[in-house]
């Protein structure tokens, strides 16, 4: 959509003068923004949940997991604001300055380039975990809120591969239009259960330095997506996404 990449570019001039990329050094590669999503492109994306709501793969896995996901080759033909801020230059820019790497996003086979996470039960949720790189290189993901009627909180642990560090552990609300942006091979972090009636909706995206994986970790990144996200027929049928 034409107007993504202006709002985009309005939204990062707001955040002039923040020392973004001190900020997330400091934090073990860890950087919240309470407020980044422009509230015309956040009205867009309430709008894009509604129609990937029926698309919700649960899945659940005890003492770990319990959720529901909605891959990229789902999320693109229906949610398409969704998916150009993923593949928007002014927003992977963005991100590049604050990483400091020459970040891309993920190949269109990977269901998780650009996806949505349902918490719509209560008890959903996420034990604690690493988004671990499977390509060759680094992996960073994104979240950014879209709806969050709930009291979970993204509970996160910094310096846990730090030994010279002591672990720091801290907790964030992922309201709409929040972001947060973390190395996947550094960062702890769980999602605590949802409650009675509430709701929580997040797009997660994930862009890499190197799209390059070799086929024993493909199989191992596939497996896992397909038991913890999306099922096997979704992830192994081969779907691209253009």
């Amino acid at each position: 959509m034409p107007d993504v990449d202006p709002q985009l570019e309005r939204a990062i001039a707001c955040l002039a003068g923040r020392r973004l990329r001190e900020e997330y050094l400091r934090n073990d590669e860890f950087l919240f923004l309470e407020r980044f999503l422009p509230e015309p492109l956040l009205r867009r994306w309430e709008e894009e949940v509604d129609r990937l709501i029926p698309h919700l793969h649960r899945s659940f896995i005890p003492n770990h997991k319990k959720g529901g996901s909605v891959g990229f080759d789902t999320l693109a033909p229906l949610a398409p604001t969704m998916r150009d801020v993923y593949r928007s230059p002014v927003f992977l820019g963005f991100l590049a300055g604050i990483v400091g790497a020459p970040i891309q996003v993920c190949p269109p086979e990977d269901l998780h380039a650009c996806a949505l996470y349902g918490y719509t039960e209560p008890g959903d949720h996420i034990g604690y975990h690493y988004d671990t790189s499977y390509y060759r290189d680094r992996r960073y993901t994104v979240l950014i809120g879209v709806r969050d009627n709930s009291s979970s909180k993204l509970v996160y642990r910094l310096h846990t591969r730090n030994p010279a560090h002591p672990v720091e552990e801290g907790a964030v609300a992922t309201e709409p239009g929040s972001l947060v942006l973390f190395n996947g091979d550094r960062l702890q972090h769980k999602v605590t259960p949802l409650g009675v009636g509430e709701e929580r909706y997040v797009v997660t995206m994930q862009y890499v330095t190197d799209p390059e994986m070799g086929r024993i970790l493909r199989f191992v990144s596939a497996m896992k997506d397909a038991v913890a996200y999306f099922g096997f027929r979704k992830v192994f049928r081969g779907s691209r996404v253009s």
